[in-house]
């Protein structure tokens, strides 16, 4: 599940910093319809496996000392495990997703609940299209919003007035990479890892000047999911099967996770869509 004895080829002074996660259990995972490229009804799950792998996820961020709190799943809503589309939380405030699609709206109540149960300062579900960290990614800059399939531009001054941070709006063209998680991944405040042909000419430079040193990833990479990936700024936890984007990260002096998640990434998530941070 882990490649933690694997060489670095580059000593540095990274450190991990404790993360709050939450997470959804997926006891009611399915593929009944399609949203995205990635799902195809007509080909079989496996719950238990969806499950087992999950599990392994869960068990590894409790293990890197990170504090996992879990939201309740509930029946016919098999995606509510791709726990980062339900908001993005800054400072104590959440911004709960309204999702596109019909098939997902149901979920959006049960995060509502959920934070205001948990007592942050302020609970708010969004007025236009918003998939919460599967579109919204944090950094020190500002918060980088993906758009172009699922959340709707309008929603970035909605964003940037909740939270007092500056939104940087990126434009995705590949519909197979229809979130921003599974096209970038943030490894720290400064930088991140992408995948250029996910985004449009303009976005690219962007990111070019925005990250004139990130971690560039390949298609080989990025269609097994290696982008959506959790970073604390030294562990990253991304798909076992992006070995060569696992080789790069090593190369800057993380220290890199392999985990099989095959059974959810037919609903089209991985690592990154499980895990929704709690930023305090």
């Amino acid at each position: 599940m882990t490649d933690l004895l694997a060489p670095q080829t580059v000593v540095t002074q990274r450190q991990a910093r404790i993360r709050h996660f939450l997470m959804c259990r997926p006891d009611h995972f399915d593929v009944t319809y399609s949203i995205n490229p990635w799902m195809e009804p007509e080909k079989p799950t496996s719950n238990e496996l969806a499950i087992a792998q999950w599990e392994q996820l869960h068990t590894l961020l409790v293990s890197l000392g990170h504090h996992v709190q879990t939201i309740d799943p509930a029946p016919g809503l098999p995606d509510m495990v791709f726990a980062a589309n339900g908001a993005t939380v800054v400072d104590d405030k959440a911004l709960v997703a309204r999702f596109r699609h019909p098939e997902r709206d149901g979920e959006s109540q049960h995060y509502v609940d959920w934070f205001r149960a948990q007592g942050f300062t302020e609970v708010r579900q969004a007025e236009w299209d918003n998939e919460g960290e599967g579109d919204y990614l944090t950094t020190r800059q500002g918060i980088l919003a993906g758009n172009g399939f699922r959340s709707d531009p309008r929603s970035q001054a909605e964003a940037e007035a909740l939270f007092g941070r500056p939104v940087i709006g990126l434009s995705l063209v590949d519909p197979r990479f229809y979130h921003l998680d599974t096209a970038l991944a943030v490894l720290d405040e400064d930088e991140v890892m992408y995948y250029p042909e996910a985004f449009t000419p303009e976005s690219r430079r962007l990111l070019r000047t925005l990250f004139p040193d990130a971690v560039i990833a390949d298609e080989a990479d990025a269609v097994v999911f290696g982008l959506n990936a959790v970073s604390d700024g030294y562990n990253v936890i991304l798909p076992e099967a992006a070995t060569g984007l696992a080789a790069k990260l090593r190369a800057r002096g993380f220290r890199t996770h392999g985990v099989d998640l095959s059974e959810l990434l037919k609903a089209g998530g991985s690592a990154k869509c499980c895990t929704l941070e709690l930023r305090h």
